[in-house]
Formats: structure tokens, sequence, C-alpha cells
């Protein structure tokens, strides 16, 4: 794996300032998370104070729990309250009961290179689907229903900007069938989507 700064994170013995702020606004916006052990590799991935997240709000879950770092639960938490709950109601009629999501930390590169991978440092979720409160499912697919699709493209395109890479069905097809959000540091704190 190629060297990337974030893999010589050190974990502190007591947990900084920012990362105590963190949880207290997730648990504002009512989410639901665990403390994690800390993740260390020797190929360079690095969560030194990871969360198990469970829900992101009190009504809309995270299936199955998902490991991440507290900004990635908080910006997936503040975007699903502020876009995808509103879509999902304007478009279906129905709240929005839970993500399904189909990686977080995963100690590993980017496909195809040897550049770490955002998954490695918990700064990535990858979404499969959504889940609606009267059980419609929602799946990220390359050609879903054109209801489904409506609200999967306004997501999509209101991911880009809080979250700093979007990638999904049409970019590659490692991303054919979810959608992938992640903060990576940009220059001039740009953002990569398609």
């Amino acid at each position: 794996m190629l060297p990337d700064p974030r893999s010589d994170a050190v974990r502190p013995a007591k947990m900084p300032p920012a990362e105590v702020a963190c949880r207290s606004r997730l648990e504002a916006l009512g989410a639901a998370f665990d403390e994690a052990a800390p993740e260390v590799s020797a190929d360079g991935c690095a969560l030194p104070f990871p969360i198990k997240l469970s829900r992101l709000s009190k009504s809309v879950g995270v299936e199955p729990d998902a490991i991440v770092n507290c900004a990635t639960a908080e910006a997936t938490a503040r975007f699903t309250a502020d876009v995808v709950a509103p879509a999902a109601k304007s478009t279906f009629g129905q709240d929005l009961a839970g993500i399904v999501q189909a990686s977080a930390y995963v100690c590993r590169p980017r496909n195809g290179t040897r550049k770490l991978s955002e998954h490695a440092f918990g700064n990535a979720l990858d979404i499969a689907g959504f889940a609606l409160a009267k059980g419609k499912a929602i799946d990220v697919e390359p050609a879903p229903p054109e209801e489904n699709a409506k609200f999967l493209m306004l997501v999509r395109k209101a991911a880009c900007g809080p979250f700093k890479t979007v990638l999904g069905p049409g970019s590659d097809a490692d991303h054919a069938r979810h959608v992938h959000l992640d903060l990576a540091p940009r220059r001039n704190g740009g953002t990569f989507c398609q």
C-alpha cells in the first residue's frame, strides 16, 4: 500500500475534544452508537476512535451497524435528516425507516490501485438501499423503477457537497449496486461526484 499521512495517526490516551464534541452533536441528532475498538493495521489502515453506528436518528436505523469515524457518522445523520428523509416523504409519501449499508470500515486499497481507500480510515459509507416505514425497499441498482430512480437521483445529486466523493451506478462497475459517500480531503475543498 502507498503511504498515507493518516496511517500514522496515534491514539492519545484521552479522547480529543473534537471527537467528544462530534459525539455530542450525534446524540443531539438522535443517533445511536457505541464506542468500538480502535483499528490499526500494518497495511496503513487506521481508525483511532471508531464508533459502531446503529441509528442515524430516533426513526432511521442503519442495517447492519456501521463502523465509521464520527465525522462520517455525523455527515450521514445530517444528510439523512436534511435530504434523504424529506425526499422519501415527498417521493413515496412514506417516512424513511432505515438505510442498508454495504460497506463501512474495511482495511483495503481503492479498487485497482495501491492507494488506501477512504474505507480504510472509516471515512466512507456505501449505501445499498433504503427502507421505508410501510415496508417498501428502494435498492440502489443500474436500472431502478422510475419512481425509485427519481428518488435515488435526487439523493445522489444532493450528496455532492456534504460528501467530498459520491460514486454510484454508471460511474464504474464497482459502484453499480451502491452509492459510495466519503469525506476524502480534496484540494481547495473540492468534490468528485459521478
